[in-house]
C-alpha cells in the first residue's frame, strides 16, 4: 500500500444505473452495495455517496492473491447473505465509563441512539453530536473532512462512505482543552446483519481531546459467544490540527462469530501530537487499517496495539505511517498474544522519502505464542530514501518460558496461575498506558479472565 502527500476523494460521478450495474465486477461486492444504498440521502452527502457508489462497483473484494491480503482470507464472509437491520435497542450491555458518563455517544446498527447516549455539562468549544443532529451550518463545515482522508478509495473504506446515513461527528475548536474522554460506542449484532459505523474527528489548532472508540455486540463483550454472525465495516477520520493533541484509544470486541473490518485514517499537521491504543479482542475475523498521513513537519506519532486472540481466530492489523516532513518523531510497539489455532498477522509500513530529514521512528512487534498450532506473520518495514535519519525496526516471536514457569512454581503459585500471570504482564505493557482509569481497569479484568490462552 502506497500513501500518497496530496489527498485523493473519492470522485463524484453521475453514470446512471445501468451502465454501473453493466460495469459491476464483483457480484457479492454489489450485493453488499445495495443494501447499504437502499436508503437515500439529499443534496452533498447523497453526491458523495453515488460517487462512492460508482467506484465500489469497479473494484472487487480483496482475496489471498492480493499482497496486502495473501494472510487473511475473506472467502468465509462471501458465503453469508448479510441484511440490514435499524436500530434495534432491546437487550443491550455495554460499559459506561465514569469518566465519559455524560460525554457519551452510542449506535445500534449504525444507527443513532439518543436515549442511550448522554452529552451534557462539556466545555464549549467542542461539538460531540451525531451528523443528523448538526445544525445545516455546521453540516456544510463537515465536507471538507468527511470522506476526505487519504485512501478514501480502499473497497471496504469506500463501501462505507457509499452507505454514509449518520456519522458520530467530534469537533474540537481552536485551543480548546477537553478534559473529560470522550466515548464513542458502536453496538452491532442481530444475525445477520451489516453495519457501518462512521466518525469524524476534527481538533483544530491548539486543541486536545482523548477519545475511546469501542465496537462490542449487543450483549457485552462477557456473552460474546452468543452472538450470531454480523458484520461491522467501520471507518474513522482523524484531522489534527497544527499543535493540536488527540489521545485516541479503539477497542473491538466484536461477537464471537463477527466480521470486522476497520479503517482508521488520521492527517497530523505542523506540531501535532497523536497517540493511538489500538485493542482488539473479538470477532471470528477482524482487520485494521491504521493509517497515518504527516502534512506538516515536527509531527510526533505513538501507536500502541494490542491483539488478544484464541480459538479459530484470525486478527489481521496493517498499519502504515508516511513521515513527508523533516523533524517527525514515530514509535510504535505492537503486541499479540495468540492462543490455540488462532492465526495473528501484522504489517506495519513506515515511509521516510527524502524530504523528511532527522525523522526518528522505531517500530518493533512482539508476538506471544501460547499453543503450539498457534500462528503469527509478521511484517515490520521501513522505506527510507532520507539519508538523515534515525529509525529501527523488529519483530519477535517467542512463548511462555519454562524456567519463569516454574520460578513462580517454586513460590506457590500453581502453573495455570503463573500462566495468568505471565501473559498480564506481557499484555500490561500496552493497556497500562491507556489514559482512562476505568477502562484500564477493564481491559486488565477481560485479559485475567481469558481462560482459554491458558490452555494448549
Amino acid at each position: 500500500m502506497s500513501i500518497q502527500v496530496s489527498p485523493s476523494p473519492i470522485p463524484n460521478s453521475n453514470v446512471v444505473s445501468l451502465t454501473s450495474t453493466l460495469l459491476d465486477k464483483d457480484v457479492y461486492l454489489t450485493e453488499l452495495l445495495n443494501l447499504v444504498t437502499a436508503s437515500k440521502t439529499e443534496g452533498w452527502l447523497q453526491d458523495l455517496r453515488e460517487g462512492a457508489a460508482n467506484w465500489v462497483r469497479h473494484s472487487t473484494i480483496p482475496t489471498t492473491r492480493d499482497e496486502e491480503w495473501r494472510f487473511t482470507d475473506l472467502s468465509s464472509l462471501r458465503k453469508v447473505q448479510f441484511n440490514v437491520e435499524t436500530g434495534n435497542f432491546a437487550s443491550l450491555e455495554f460499559d459506561i465509563l465514569p469518566e465519559a458518563a455524560n460525554s457519551r455517544l452510542v449506535f445500534v446498527n449504525g444507527v443513532f441512539a439518543p436515549e442511550l447516549s448522554a452529552v451534557s455539562d462539556l466545555p464549549p468549544g467542542i461539538v460531540v453530536s451525531n451528523l443528523a443532529g448538526l445544525p445545516l451550518h455546521e453540516q456544510e463545515d463537515i465536507q471538507k473532512y468527511l470522506a476526505q482522508a487519504e485512501g478514501a478509495q480502499e473497497v471496504f473504506t469506500a463501501l462505507n462512505t457509499a452507505g454514509i446515513t449518520d456519522v458520530a461527528v467530534v469537533w474540537v475548536k481552536k485551543n480548546v482543552v477537553v478534559e473529560t474522554p470522550i466515548h464513542l460506542v458502536f453496538i452491532s449484532g442481530e444475525m445477520p446483519t451489516i453495519s457501518q459505523p462512521r466518525c469524524l474527528v476534527v481538533a483544530e489548532g491548539g486543541s486536545q481531546v482523548t477519545l475511546v472508540e469501542e465496537y462490542t455486540n449487543r450483549r457485552g463483550a462477557e456473552s460474546a459467544e452468543k452472538e450470531g454472525v454480523y458484520f461491522s465495516n467501520a471507518v474513522t477520520e482523524i484531522w489534527v490540527g497544527d499543535n493540536a493533541e488527540v489521545s485516541h484509544t479503539r477497542v473491538e470486541r466484536e461477537g464471537a462469530e463477527a466480521f470486522h473490518v476497520g479503517k482508521t485514517a488520521i492527517a497530523q499537521a505542523r506540531d501535532s501530537r497523536y497517540t493511538c491504543h489500538a485493542i482488539t479482542l473479538g470477532a471470528k475475523l477482524s482487520r485494521h487499517n491504521l493509517e497515518i498521513l504527516q502534512t506538516g513537519e515536527q509531527t510526533e506519532t505513538n501507536l500502541n496495539g494490542l491483539t488478544i486472540i484464541s480459538g479459530k481466530q484470525l486478527a489481521d492489523t496493517h498499519s502504515a505511517i508516511a513521515l513527508n516532513y523533516p523533524h517527525s518523531t514515530s514509535k510504535q510497539l505492537h503486541k499479540c498474544i495468540v492462543g490455540d489455532r488462532a492465526h495473528a498477522v501484522f504489517n506495519g509500513k513506515v515511509l521516510v522519502p527524502k524530504l523528511a530529514q532527522l525523522t526518528n521512528a522505531v517500530q518493533m512487534n512482539r508476538n506471544l505464542l501460547l499453543s503450539s498450532k498457534a500462528r503469527v506473520d509478521t511484517k515490520p518495514q521501513l522505506e527510507i530514501t532520507a539519508d538523515n535519519v534515525k529509525c529501527a525496526h523488529g519483530a519477535t516471536v517467542s512463548q511462555l518460558e519454562d524456567d519463569e514457569i516454574f520460578y513462580l512454581q517454586s513460590r506457590g503459585i500453581d502453573e495455570n496461575d503463573a500462566r495468568k500471570l505471565l501473559i498480564n504482564a506481557f499484555a500490561a505493557e500496552i493497556i497500562n498506558q491507556i489514559p482512562v482509569t476505568s477502562l484500564r481497569e477493564i481491559l486488565l479484568n477481560t485479559v485475567n479472565n481469558l481462560k482459554s490462552l491458558t490452555n494448549d
